[in-house]
């Protein structure tokens, strides 16, 4: 081949192409045009590169044409790229069958033949070809009857051995290629990229979902090569850059032992001409040893070209060549046209030598590769004292310049310096001495032999000394690290990220925790590093985050030590476990007999530190953990305030009894003073002679004595709390309410206290009122209300006390061996369970931890923690959650997740979080809080001051309202007590708890009854929010539709004589048993189940075209068919009765023929089918016709949102399969509830609008956003949010977590553990539509609650406050101090009971509500015309063309006649799972049946 240049290339920008139906349609428009050889178009790049003949097309005609076509084009660069053509010789080898104008004609029109000269007399062609777009091999194949000439082949290829053996400038390349899922995938990636010239080998990987290329860098780039894969559909990266092939062991033997003639063949590759010319190029644009590569692998193909040297450094290529077959200016050309096309090149010097020339004869005695590519070896050198980026670009600025540095990497993280470099002009301890000159430290590594890198591994290559492996292999340190991963939302997304760590070098193993939401990884320290494996999980869409000191929590062990006596076994302890690998820290404390350890868990484990410990002489346990919820039940204060309010009521009831007789002997003589006319003296005189009122001491009565020896243990023992509490909040400069008891309580006593010693000291003889009635009474309540308020806490806090009290205490650990058998069995503490031990979990008992079933099969009872409740089958490979209950059978699971890493720990963390965090409408009742107590010390103050003032203005108001009156009592004191009382009163009745209780109580009580139903809500806020919820977006796959596709209906086109309908079955079924298809998969599993069997028949020559079907033969189907033959006899029989029914009815011959099943098969012999299952275009494609009827039928199915597929058998048509992803049963009745709530129901697809449309009709949503990326779906809330509107979105958090951080509320709804913790604010465990209405009915019964509760507390205090301050006195409502404490304890007790009430709250389920969806069979489903399509990112909504009245009126009545005859119509059918149960209104023809046509 002789390359020349007869194309040129030019890149245009194309903006307005909005998708790739856009890019189709400009190749497909311009590779049309007269002299266009190849055209791409990128979509990412907005440009077209455009291979043309100079001749026919310029860039501006080019540019032109596509402007045509609606997009606007730029030329940025109107100077084209000239493009590298090859010349292919081509020989007649049999007699011509075509004339030699039509040879030409057929070459001229191919895409990529440049030029044609045909030589009739020599019986030879010389095509012209550019190699990027047509091959030899490729024009062979247009022209039969011509071969490649043979030299030209020789010359070529070389000789067979070097053929074996990988090729100069071969270049390795592994690129991870996304959105494979079958083995189709693979073979039209591989059948695709295979074929492009360049490209020597492709090996496609669908497990690893990765290529792997070996490719020649001088036809093809690694860019070329990713754009093609692109091209098919699969997006593609580039993993590890271009690696030039390395030779193995084998192949350095092979090249040993190759003979002489190899060499030969070498020489005549590139043959030493007797009229040789050296010629220095200069060429700008080189980069790196890739461009050095490209250029030398290009040009030393070239015949005349004898060697070539470039020289990245002095930016030179020395090129020797044949002078009487090319000129320097073409040698030019050629350089500037290797791609990428962007080298500058000139002309240095021309040198003329001959063959006796020294230059030349070293050079040929010189092996022509190693002269073309000197040696690369590397060096990684330790560099220390680096502090930036500047220490790291001055190190690379200076080493770089050093002489034989080829390239240098220094990486700050690593502190180390990767050096490529010559050795025969430097050595590592030269560059190690070098970068120690600018002042770090620098350490070479122990090395055995340095690396040596040939990147052009040729014939010669025998002439290096081998490297022989050093014979003892140093194993790899491993460390482990803990990365903190967002973003996970659920199994698969685990499952994909520890698939494609595991790939990455130096990564030896990787554990993902979904909800922990961290993966732990072991590593190769000398290879990677924790930031770049964080940023591997961020290339997977993740986010991704080192986190420090992560382990250290995970390895720390408490233990109890028994059998201690004195330092010297501290010292034996502590010195034999610390000599144990993976114990970091171990202390053990005599006096308290306990043991600190920090240790490895992936090393070493509890049991393993215990038995050491035990086999030292001493008992070891574990610290016993409180692993119940007595934190939650508040038991220790329902103990506490229950035994102050004893206490209280045990000297209180004596008081009430002092206060009781007082009261009945004041109104006694408050009686007779009214029927006798008794003198103030006298009053005075009878009070002092009461039994109470007598004086023990002067001014010291008896009354007054019992009643302060009772207070005194009341005040200081039942209110010791009080006084804690509040010296504390003072001390915090905030007041609460034990502030306010307290100041209650203590003025009462110590004015009481004053006042008695007073008169004590002046002798009175009038005995003086006091209040030491007060605090008893008063703390008797309070101590009642907050023991009341503590029980009903309890109750509230019980959903998150049962979920706690899931968790196993013990764990049966067997060991097995080899064989699997049961060894020993052992009994040990959940808490000395390690990862990877296999528990024995027996019928009826707990799993204690995560795990995976290694046997046994059984049913699981999660219901206490999905909120499922049908029990879950389990066999090996299945999940298993803690605190699940094993039913039936006993498993062996291994443990996958231990301690705070189980899912139950997961799910108790997060609703604890939730009951803790606080609701914004509870931040405005703190905020009230921390005022209402100054706010009511003041009220008391001027409730004093005020009736202090009032009764010296007018004593008549005060003898008039004042209760406990007495004339006996001088004025003042009178005045002073009533004014004393009120202020009292008012401190006693203020309650700042019943604001504080209001929200907290509501939201414990709702989260937990959430969580107890399978929804678990984040927190206050959330719940607060979804009440205000006015729009609820649904995603549609995997949360309106199960998400996987079944068949809906199965329609045979032929007679069943011909062909019974279980044998077409059988046929498919087994066909599509080898397609890894989703579809595939829908039909094989409604195959077994119509079957009613789990093996098919045999499947030969399957063969996969993507895009339109399968074709294979199938045999061995005889077997399935006898098996049901029994069940067609029976099924027969019935059919029979109803086909004689139907007969009768409708006078009808032809429904006979439809209903038999099938007679019975008695084949024995096996007989071969020859299958074809595909699209309309497959048939056409393979010669069938297809009906109109058919069509028909195929253009309702797609109407529908139904994949339809045609079914051939022996080149026959003879079926129609429907599949579809049905929507889920509950799905309709949700949308119905929620609207019936005042809300608006969107649904958000990224699914055509046909689908989107057939779905939205199904369920009755009206408004339906389609071909929505899930990128474009957060814009799409936010115009929403924009439009004023709280949003809810439901999804299943795979595709649109983004979309559910956005929404003002995100519901996940998921299936057990696969659900995402961080992508959303409510997570549903169970995966019913039905929860995403509870959720929102709870938030509005929940916050309901909170209004009322505040409703209570506000009221309570407005009204209560004004009542005791004696604002109502006139109308006759007084309260003493004692009432106010009672009235106060009731409202918080009434708030918590008020919040309880929540437990009643039962979540609507399928049952309650169906018969609301019995009237709107119907009409409940919406015709397409009603439903509004919006369609992309822009609002432009498809609206259905609305029909007019007659029509409308005619699709009624035909709806309705149809469904009348439904139940005649269903004797016909045979399909078993129809899942339209109520006809659509508009266009329904009732094609549901599967007849025959």
């Amino acid at each position: 081949m002789e390359p020349s240049i007869d194309a040129n290339s030019i890149t245009i920008t194309v903006e307005g192409m909005t998708c790739i139906s856009c890019v189709r349609t400009i190749e497909q428009q311009i590779g049309k045009v007269n002299g266009v050889h190849h055209i791409k178009v990128s979509l990412e790049e907005k440009s077209a590169t455009i291979i043309y003949d100079p001749k026919l097309q310029t860039p501006k005609t080019l540019q032109e044409a596509i402007d045509d076509m609606g997009f606007d084009a730029l030329l940025h660069n109107a100077n084209p790229l000239p493009v590298l053509t090859n010349t292919v010789f081509l020989t007649v080898t049999a007699p011509l069958a075509l004339p030699w104008d039509h040879i030409q004609s057929t070459l001229l029109k191919t895409k990529g033949v440049t030029g044609v000269k045909i030589s009739p007399q020599q019986r030879s062609a010389v095509v012209t070809i550019i190699p990027s777009v047509v091959s030899a091999s490729q024009i062979v194949e247009l022209v039969p009857d011509l071969s490649l000439d043979m030299g030209t082949q020789e010359k070529k290829s070389g000789t067979c051995e070097e053929h074996s053996t990988p090729q100069a400038g071969e270049v390795m390349l592994k690129m991870k290629v996304e959105g494979m899922t079958c083995h189709s995938c693979t073979s039209t990636i591989e059948g695709k990229v295979g074929k492009l010239q360049g490209v020597q080998r492709i090996k496609v990987s669908l497990d690893n979902q990765e290529a792997t290329i070996v490719y020649q860098p001088h036809l093809i780039t690694a860019e070329e090569i990713r754009k093609q894969i692109e091209a098919v559909g699969f997006p593609a990266f580039i993993k590890k850059q271009p690696k030039y092939l390395k030779l193995g062991a084998i192949d350095v033997e092979r090249l040993k032992n190759t003979p002489v003639k190899s060499s030969e063949g070498s020489q005549q590759k590139s043959p030493s001409y007797p009229s040789d010319s050296t010629t220095t190029f200069i060429i700008e644009g080189m980069h790196c040893k890739s461009c050095v590569s490209n250029i030398e692998s290009v040009l030393s193909t070239l015949q005349y070209v004898s060697s070539i040297v470039v020289s990245l450094e002095n930016r030179s290529a020395i090129v020797k060549y044949n002078a009487s077959l090319v000129t320097p200016e073409m040698l030019r050309k050629a350089i500037e046209a290797v791609s990428p096309g962007q080298y500058r090149v000139s002309i240095s010097s021309e040198v003329e030598s001959t063959s006796s020339s020294p230059s030349s004869s070293s050079l040929q005695k010189m092996p022509l590769n190693i002269v073309s590519q000197p040696l690369t070896q590397e060096v990684v050198i330790n560099i220390n004292g680096m502090t930036c980026n500047s220490c790291v670009q001055s190190i690379e600025g200076v080493i770089s310049k050093k002489p034989g540095v080829k390239s240098i990497h220094v990486s700050l993280a690593n502190s180390t310096g990767t050096i490529e470099y010559d050795p025969l002009l430097t050595s590592p301890e030269t560059l190690r001495e070098a970068i120690e000159d600018m002042g770090f430290d620098a350490v070479l590594p122990d090395m055995k032999e340095p690396l040596v890198v040939i990147a052009q591994p040729s014939l010669e290559t025998p002439l290096l000394p081998s490297t022989n492996e050093p014979e003892n292999v140093m194993t790899p340190v491993q460390n482990k690290c803990y990365i903190q991963v967002s973003g996970m939302t659920c199994a698969s997304c685990v499952a994909n990220i520890e698939r494609n760590l595991r790939r990455e070098e130096g990564i030896y193993s990787v554990l993902v925790a979904l909800m922990a939401g961290k993966a732990e990884v072991r590593y190769n320290p000398a290879v990677i590093q924790p930031r770049m494996i964080a940023e591997f999980i961020r290339e997977l869409g993740f986010g991704a985050k080192v986190m420090e000191n992560a382990g250290e929590g995970n390895g720390i062990l408490e233990l109890v030590v028994r059998g201690m006596t004195c330092a010297s076994c501290v010292h034996k302890i502590e010195s034999t476990l610390t000599k144990h690998k993976g114990i970091f820290y171990c202390s053990v404390a005599l006096a308290t007999n306990k043991a600190h350890i920090k240790y490895d868990p992936e090393i070493i484990g509890p049991r393993d530190i215990i038995h050491t410990i035990g086999s030292l002489g001493f008992e070891a346990s574990l610290v016993k953990k409180d692993r119940s919820a007595n934190h939650l039940d508040h038991k220790r204060e329902i103990k506490q305030w229950r035994g102050s309010f004893l206490v209280s009521l045990f000297f209180c009831i004596p008081v009430m009894g002092l206060m009781i007789y007082m009261m009945v002997m004041d109104h006694h003589l408050a009686t007779l003073h009214h029927n006798r006319n008794m003198s103030n003296e006298e009053m005075i005189n009878m009070h002092s002679s009461m039994f109470l009122e007598r004086q023990i001491l002067p001014g010291l009565s008896i009354m007054n004595l019992l009643s302060l020896l009772l207070c005194l243990p009341v005040q200081f023992c039942g209110g010791w709390y009080f006084y804690i509490q509040a010296y504390k909040a003072l001390k915090h400069k905030t007041a609460n309410m034990d502030v306010l008891i307290v100041l209650a309580t203590t003025i009462a006593f110590a004015y009481s206290l004053v006042i008695l010693l007073v008169a004590m000291y002046e002798r009175a003889k009038v005995n003086p009122i006091t209040f030491f009635d007060t605090p008893p009474m008063l703390f008797v309540f309070i101590a009642l209300g907050r023991w009341l308020e503590h029980i009903a806490k309890g109750k509230t806090s019980e959903a998150l006390a049962k979920l706690i009290s899931l968790q196993a205490t013990e764990a049966t650990i067997v060991t097995l061996n080899s064989e699997n058998l049961l060894l020993s069995e052992e009994q040990v503490d959940v808490e000395l369970v390690q990862r990877g031990d296999i528990i024995k979990v027996v019928p009826g008992g707990k799993f204690p931890v995560d795990g995976r079933v290694i046997e046994g099969h059984s049913m699981v009872d999660e219901s206490l923690i999905t909120g499922e409740a049908m029990p879950v089958a389990k066999k090996p490979g299945s999940t298993v959650i803690a605190g699940s209950i094993n039913q039936n059978g006993s498993l062996l699971i291994r443990a996958t997740h231990v301690g705070a890493d189980t899912t139950l720990s997961q799910i108790v963390k997060l609703v604890e979080e939730a009951q803790t965090s606080k609701a914004p409408i509870q931040q405005f009742a703190d905020k009230l809080s921390g005022y209402f107590v100054p706010f009511i010390v003041l009220v008391s103050i001027v409730t004093l001051l005020v009736w202090i003032i009032i009764g010296f203005q007018n004593f008549e108001i005060v003898e008039t309202y004042f209760p406990g009156y007495n004339r006996s009592i001088s004025r003042t004191e009178t005045i002073i007590r009533f004014a004393f009382q009120a202020s009292i009163t008012v401190l006693c009745i203020a309650c700042p708890c019943s604001l504080g209780l209001a929200t907290p109580t509501a939201v414990m009580v709702g989260t937990g009854v959430g969580a107890q139903n399978g929804i678990l809500i984040k927190g206050g806020e959330p719940l607060e929010m979804a009440h205000k919820v006015k729009v609820v977006v649904f995603d549609k796959t995997g949360t309106i539709t199960h998400g996987t596709p079944v068949v809906n209906q199965v329609k045979v086109l032929v007679e069943s004589n011909k062909l019974s309908r279980n044998k077409i079955l059988a046929i498919v079924g087994t066909a599509e048993s080898n397609s890894e298809h989703p579809l595939g998969a829908a039909v094989t599993k409604y195959c077994k189940q119509e079957l009613d069997t789990e093996t098919l028949g045999t499947c030969t020559d399957f063969q996969v075209v993507p895009g339109c079907g399968i074709s294979c033969k199938v045999t061995n189907i005889e077997g399935l068919l006898c098996k049901s033959n029994l069940k067609i006899e029976e099924n027969n029989i019935k059919n029979a009765s109803l086909v004689q029914i139907d007969a009768i009815n409708e006078q009808s011959s032809t429904s006979s023929s439809m209903i038999i099943d099938a007679p019975l098969s008695n084949a024995v012999n096996p007989q071969q089918y020859k299958v074809l299952i595909g699209n309309r275009e497959w048939m056409i494609r393979n010669g069938l016709v297809i009906s109109n009827d058919v069509d028909e039928a195929m253009i309702e199915h797609e109407r529908r949102g139904r994949t339809a597929v045609l079914v051939t058998i022996d080149d026959e048509l003879c079926g129609l399969i429907a599949i579809a992803d049905t929507v889920k049963p509950e799905a309709e009745l949700a949308v119905h509830i929620l609207k019936s709530m005042g809300l608006e129901v969107v649904l958000m697809t990224g699914d055509n609008s046909k689908t989107a449309r057939s779905i939205a009709s199904q369920v009755g949503i009206t408004k339906v956003f389609a071909e929505v990326l899930p990128s474009h779906k957060v814009a799409k809330v936010k115009q929403l949010q924009e439009e004023g509107k709280r949003v809810a979105m439901v999804g299943d958090g795979i595709n649109d977590s983004p979309a559910l951080a956005m929404a003002n509320v995100g519901i996940a709804i998921g299936t057990g553990t696969d659900v995402a913790i961080e992508a959303a604010d409510v997570v549903l465990i169970r995966n019913d539509l039905l929860d995403v209405v509870a959720s929102i009915d709870l938030s509005r019964k929940t916050v309901k609650r909170i209004r009322i509760n505040f409703v209570f507390a506000l009221i309570y205090n407005l009204v209560g406050i004004p009542i005791a301050a004696g604002v109502f006195l006139p109308i006759g409502l007084v309260l003493q101090p004692w009432m106010g404490s009672a009235a106060m304890a009731a409202s918080s007790v009434s708030v918590v009971l008020s919040s309880l009430f929540l437990k009643l709250y039962r979540k609507p389920t399928y049952d309650n509500y169906e018969y609301e969806l019995r009237p709107r069979s119907h009409t409940g489903q919406r015709s397409p015309s009603e439903i509004s399509v919006h369609v992309g990112i822009d609002d432009t909504s498809r609206n259905s063309p609305r029909l007019g009245l007659l029509d409308r009126i005619v699709n009624y009545s035909r709806a309705s006649i149809n469904s009348l005859l439904s139940d005649k119509r269903s004797l016909n059918s045979v399909v078993t799972s129809e899942p339209d149960k109520h006809s659509l209104l508009v266009g329904d023809f009732r094609e549901d049946d599967d007849t025959t046509l």
